[in-house]
C-alpha cells in the first residue's frame, strides 16, 4: 500500500483493527461515495466518510445554508449562511481531511442527471428531505446496480436500511410514495437535532462496512430507532416478487417514464420518515 507517513499516522487507529488494516484502508482510499443531500443526515455522513479516508466523495444539493439549518446540520457554521451547502460542507470536509477529493454538484437531482451521478460512484448515501427525490435516488441505484444506504428522520425517530443490487429494494419496502400531505416534513413537524447526527453516523458506518466488506449488512433489514424511548429494533425486509423495480417482472426500466420531468430539489436534506 502506498501510504505517506502522514496517512499512516492519520489512519493509525483504523490500521490497528484486524477488520480494516492496511488493505482495508487502501480500499477506502480507492472508494467513491455519492451523498444526496448536505443537510442534517448528509453532514455527519460527509464528515465521517472524509475522516475515514474515503478517496472521492460527491455531494449533491442545490440549497444554501440558512440559520435554521444550524440546529442540526453540523457541516455548516454561522459565517457560511447564504453559501451553497455543497461548498460549505466541502470546506468542513477538507478541514478534517485535505486528502479527500470532494466533487460539489450544486444542482437539483432530476431524471436526466440521476443515473449518471449514481453510475460515477461505488455506492450512494441518501439523506434527502422529500419522497420524490428519495424514489428517484432509489430507482437510479437499482437501475445502475449500485448499493444504496438510505436514512430518514422525523421528530425523535429514525430509520435506516441498505439496499443492494438485486433486492430487496426501496420499493419492496414502500412501493409508492404516500399521498401528498399525509406525512409532514421536518420543516412542518420538527426534528430533534441530535437524532439526525445519530442516524447520519449510523449511515456512514454502514457505508464504510459495505466498502470494507465487514460485519453484518442491513440489507434485507430495516433499523428503526425511537430516541425518546432509546430503543432500537430491526424489521426483516423480504424481497417483493411483484416489485415494479426489482421483482420478477419489473415495469421500471428508465427514470423519465416514472418521474416528473421537473427538477426535484434536495432541499434541506434531513429526510422524511416514511
Amino acid at each position: 500500500m502506498n501510504f505517506s507517513e502522514d496517512e499512516i499516522q492519520r489512519y493509525a487507529r483504523h490500521i490497528l483493527l484486524p477488520e480494516v488494516g492496511g488493505t482495508g484502508q487502501d480500499a477506502l482510499k480507492k472508494a467513491s461515495v455519492l451523498i444526496v443531500g448536505a443537510g442534517g443526515l448528509g453532514s455527519p455522513v460527509a464528515l465521517y466518510l472524509a475522516a475515514a479516508g474515503v478517496g472521492r466523495i460527491g455531494l449533491v444539493d442545490d440549497d444554501v445554508v440558512e440559520l435554521s439549518n444550524l440546529q442540526r446540520q453540523v457541516a455548516h457554521v454561522t459565517d457560511r449562511i447564504g453559501q451553497p451547502k455543497v461548498e460549505s460542507a466541502a470546506r468542513a470536509m477538507h478541514a478534517i481531511n485535505p486528502g479527500t477529493r470532494v466533487d460539489c454538484h450544486n444542482v437539483r437531482l432530476t431524471a436526466d442527471n440521476a443515473r449518471a451521478l449514481v453510475r460515477d460512484h461505488d455506492l450512494v448515501c441518501d439523506g434527502c428531505d422529500n419522497f420524490a427525490t428519495r424514489y428517484l435516488v432509489a430507482d437510479a441505484c437499482a437501475l445502475e446496480g449500485r448499493t444504496l444506504i438510505s436514512a430518514a428522520v422525523l421528530r425523535f425517530e429514525g430509520q435506516l436500511s441498505t439496499f443492494r443490487p438485486g433486492g430487496p429494494c426501496y420499493r419492496c419496502l414502500y412501493p409508492e410514495a404516500p399521498p401528498a400531505g399525509t406525512v409532514p416534513s421536518c420543516a412542518e413537524a420538527g426534528v430533534f437535532g441530535a437524532v439526525t447526527g445519530v442516524m447520519g453516523t449510523l449511515q456512514a458506518t454502514e457505508a464504510l462496512k459495505e466498502i470494507l466488506g465487514i460485519g453484518e449488512s442491513l440489507a434485507g433489514r430495516l433499523l428503526v430507532w425511537d430516541a425518546l424511548a432509546m430503543r432500537f429494533h430491526t424489521i426483516t425486509l423480504p424481497a417483493d416478487p411483484d416489485c415494479a423495480l426489482c421483482g420478477a417482472h419489473p415495469t421500471i426500466h428508465d427514470l423519465s417514464a416514472h418521474h416528473d420531468a421537473a427538477p426535484v430539489a434536495c432541499g434541506v436534506s434531513e429526510g422524511v420518515a416514511s
